[in-house]
């Protein structure tokens, strides 16, 4: 699985309050702006998810552009952090997990071979 751009961002952010899922990437550039304090186009991709955690957005700013991504699980949801922190940062392999439904909290072993980058 690879990031909308080609390659994984170095750094993946966590917005850990639920965003309406109707925000395009002007919305959740103010939000990340305002409500987490840091730059949309820092370099680093940001994930958002709805209340029932079962839709995420990603918006990633490669250098140029925006890219906008979104994925829905059909059943089940998204495992996502509750912490104090308005923000939490995910290793790649802890993506890899959590985009493909898995609890990436459980999971001691590294992503498959063939999620690396």
């Amino acid at each position: 699985m690879s990031s909308p751009v080609g390659a994984a961002p170095e750094r993946i952010w966590l917005a850990v309050e639920a965003v309406d899922m109707r925000l395009g990437i002007d919305g959740l550039s103010a939000r990340i702006q305002a409500s987490l304090g840091r730059s949309p186009c820092d370099g680093t991709a940001y994930a958002f998810t709805n209340r029932r955690r079962s839709r995420l957005k990603l918006l990633v700013w490669d250098g140029t552009g925006v890219w906008l991504s979104q994925r829905r699980l059909h059943r089940g949801y998204f495992t996502w952090p509750s912490a104090s922190d308005a923000v939490f940062a995910l290793t790649p392999a802890q993506w890899r997990w959590l985009i493909a439904g898995v609890d990436w909290q459980r999971r001691d072993a590294p992503a498959p071979a063939h999620w690396q980058v």
